[in-house]
């Protein structure tokens, strides 16, 4: 059975994005694993001589009375959407969030991470000042970064925007996986830019490669990327965006100059960010 990582604050915007969670997990045929972590203020124990472990016990408890409490919170959510019966597990873990989701990956076996995030209005401060941005530069596997304008709704058209590399295969290959899953269609966009270096060629051996697959390409004539993508995702009616990301955390292809106010523009679908080597 797979498992997804759902770490949590129990939040509004965690809240919104366990929802979505729910529904992944319930596709998927996956457990979820929920997370929260908390890190202790650091203290001087020197100044505060003995009452030091008393004030790190008192905020321990604290954590956990607050995960006492809200857990139940989320079985109820679940169980009010009929899907109670998918199997959850709790974990509450003190230290820094990116530090425990990947230790939870490897002791837990994840497949998914689900997580909410403040909104993705301009993807450079999306990437530098969120936890989701800094979760994603630091896994290997599948992150799925909900935003309170995300609502839910059936995936039936995954967007990939690729440039025909062949690290991209790897991936795309792993977003086919989960389209099938979920009987949807997964669609590429390559913006071909005025310095794009693709050939035609590689394209038509990329389409005839996956032929067979339920997938469509759309290539796209524009030095206007970040525009052209938030067009693609209107026109084409996709319901989660997968984009590849990499070591130095970018979401790759988009972190260019773009004109035209549009590019300010929020996107309310959930965005799939994968790893690429």
């Amino acid at each position: 059975m797979k498992r997804i990582l759902f770490p949590t604050d129990f939040s509004e915007i965690a809240t919104h994005a366990f929802v979505h969670a729910l529904e992944f997990a319930k596709v998927m045929e996956a457990e979820i694993i929920v997370l929260h972590s908390y890190e202790l203020l650091s203290f001087d124990e020197h100044f505060f001589h003995e009452n030091y472990s008393m004030i790190y016990d008192a905020v321990a408890l604290s954590e956990f009375d607050v995960f006492k409490e809200e857990v139940p919170k989320m079985h109820k959510i679940a169980q009010a959407l009929t899907m109670d019966q998918i199997k959850m597990t709790h974990r509450l873990m003190e230290g820094s969030l990116v530090n425990n989701i990947k230790k939870a990956i490897i002791e837990d076996k994840i497949d998914y991470v689900v997580m909410g995030t403040s909104g993705v209005t301009g993807w450079d401060s999306f990437y530098a000042g969120s936890n989701s941005g800094s979760v994603i530069i630091e896994i290997e596997i599948p992150m799925l970064c909900v935003s309170l304008e995300a609502k839910y709704r059936p995936i039936k058209n995954i967007g990939f925007t690729t440039r025909f590399r062949e690290k991209d295969r790897k991936p795309l290959n792993k977003v086919l996986e989960i389209a099938k899953k979920m009987d949807a269609k997964v669609k590429c966009l390559y913006v071909k830019t005025s310095t794009s270096d693709v050939s035609f060629d590689t394209i038509e051996l990329w389409k005839k490669e996956y032929s067979k697959d339920p997938i469509s390409f759309d290539i796209v004539l524009s030095d206007a990327i970040k525009v052209t993508v938030l067009d693609f995702v209107s026109t084409k009616n996709i319901d989660v965006l997968m984009m590849l990301t990499y070591k130095r955390g970018f979401f790759e292809g988009l972190f260019v100059p773009s004109y035209g106010k549009k590019e300010e523009q929020e996107l309310d679908i959930p965005i799939l960010a994968i790893h690429s080597d």
